[in-house]
């Protein structure tokens, strides 16, 4: 699996953010692509401490521990998995703000690739270094693929 934090995946994502415009249309899903800019910068905002979230009780935690290979593992997302509520954007954004906005997340976290210890995710526990670079250059492939890019 790619990482966000090897300098070619960090180019690649960087590169496909660019191709995207304000009238890409999703392929599959109910957000306009300035609301996935939006949205995809929670995860990273949540993996750099600028967002939290309500840490998960003992049964979510035993479940999310199922699915937490999931989340850095090779195989691709299937098309339509529901949001966390804490990540859903519902209402209309700004594209070109939120192009810029998410960029500059990815560039903040790609900057830390060297880090070697991260606080914990509040739903799935610990995460090794390389694999927090794996899920988010997961989450954002998932969504730039949904855009086609």
């Amino acid at each position: 699996m790619k990482s966000i934090f090897d300098p070619k995946a960090y180019a690649e994502v960087i590169y496909r953010i660019d191709l995207l415009t304000e009238t890409t249309t999703a392929q599959w899903g109910k957000m306009g692509v300035a609301q996935m800019l939006s949205h995809c910068q929670s995860p990273l905002a949540v993996a750099l401490g600028r967002k939290s979230l309500r840490k998960s009780n003992f049964l979510m935690k035993w479940l999310m521990k199922s699915f937490k290979p999931a989340m850095y593992n090779d195989r691709p997302w299937r098309k339509g998995l529901a949001t966390a509520k804490e990540y859903v954007v519902d209402s209309e954004r700004d594209f070109n703000q939120e192009k810029n906005k998410l960029k500059a997340i990815i560039e903040d976290f790609h900057q830390l690739k060297t880090k070697t210890e991260w606080q914990p995710h509040p739903s799935f526990g610990h995460f090794t270094p390389d694999q927090w670079g794996m899920m988010q250059y997961k989450h954002l492939d998932h969504h730039l693929r949904q855009f086609g890019v």
